[in-house]
């Protein structure tokens, strides 16, 4: 499935004049090219965010993009790949490509590059970062209210900080509506197996977990479809995953990573260039979100409880921890 989806996106991407020969050979607009994260194009998740905030930054801005996958790690030669390129920015994807991506930059320090997912201190990288904490947040609050066994579970995809993000934000949230909540949580150690993804979930369901949340890109859809399959809920990550399975994500955890490619490349238009260091985008600067509610129905006054967190976490009245904590 995951090649299927992968190809229609390589289609798509030739019908409407992005490819690679098009965009070496124009001499018009800004060029960005984009290194993907290790699951690559078709993820439902992470990549293909970025990617969507490409393509509008391309219809709507003019903006001209090309971007190399990495499936076996080989980021330095695809990163070098881009600098021969020539683009105006080159943009690394998920904190896996940190390390490869400093190395480049300084080699080539009058290349600006930018670093989504991750902080560096290297001059010529600028830093985006998420505070996916406080989405999570929301769905840990959703899933104490939608569980009716007191079980819900969590996946990460790599037990990295990044993803810490994610899990502590739905501990927190779950024990906020629920202190008695039970959280079981598990790393698949990758971003691109569904089988590890399931059978996470499944050992959960054997646990009367009945509500499970991933960080896991690629594994999480297998996850999500465990779910589905076994007739419990789920929530999604990073984009809307509600067409995944439409009788079991309940919600989704938006981490509007489109929102800041589209804003990087608005920046680039408008400035000529960018300018700011590092930036960290959460609920008060829609970087994370919550999608619709569906397949459940919540009370009025639940609906008002997450509404009211929201607006708390976004005063700073309540105060979401990034660092990982033992789960209950």
């Amino acid at each position: 499935m995951k090649k299927l989806m992968v190809a229609c996106l390589l289609i798509a991407l030739l019908i409407a004049g992005c490819s690679s020969a098009q965009t070496e050979t124009s001499t018009e607009g800004y060029k960005i090219g984009v290194l993907l994260s290790d699951a690559g194009l078709g993820d439902e998740s992470f990549n293909d965010s970025a990617f969507k905030g490409l393509e509008k930054a391309r219809d709507e801005l003019g903006i001209l993009f090309d971007y190399k996958e990495a499936p076996d790690g080989n980021y330095e030669e695809k990163l070098q790949e881009l600098v021969e390129e020539k683009y105006d920015i080159i943009i690394g994807l998920g904190f896996s490509v940190q390390e490869a991506l400093e190395k480049t930059a300084k080699q080539f320090p009058e290349q600006q590059f930018v670093l989504i997912d991750g902080q560096s201190d290297v001059n010529n990288i600028i830093s985006i970062t998420f505070k996916e904490q406080e989405g999570s947040f929301l769905v840990g609050m959703v899933a104490a209210m939608t569980s009716k066994t007191g079980k819900i579970g969590f996946i990460g995809g790599a037990d990295a900080p990044v993803i810490h993000h994610f899990e502590n934000g739905f501990i927190e949230g779950a024990g906020y509506v629920n202190p008695n909540i039970e959280i079981m949580s598990d790393y698949a150690g990758t971003f691109d197996d569904t089988q590890a993804g399931a059978a996470i979930a499944d050992k959960y369901i054997q646990n009367q977990v009945d509500f499970i949340y991933h960080a896991a890109g690629f594994t999480g859809f297998g996850a999500i479809k465990k779910a589905e399959e076994m007739g419990i809920y789920a929530a999604g990550v990073d984009i809307d995953q509600f067409y995944i399975a439409e009788k079991t994500v309940v919600t989704s955890m938006l981490k509007n990573v489109d929102h800041a490619v589209f804003q990087l490349a608005k920046t680039l238009v408008d400035e000529g260039k960018l300018t700011e260091k590092s930036l960290a985008l959460g609920l008060a600067e829609q970087g994370v979100g919550l999608a619709d509610i569906r397949v459940i129905t919540l009370t009025s006054e639940q609906q008002a409880a997450i509404e009211k967190a929201r607006e708390a976490i976004v005063s700073g009245s309540i105060k979401v921890s990034a660092e990982k904590r033992d789960s209950q």
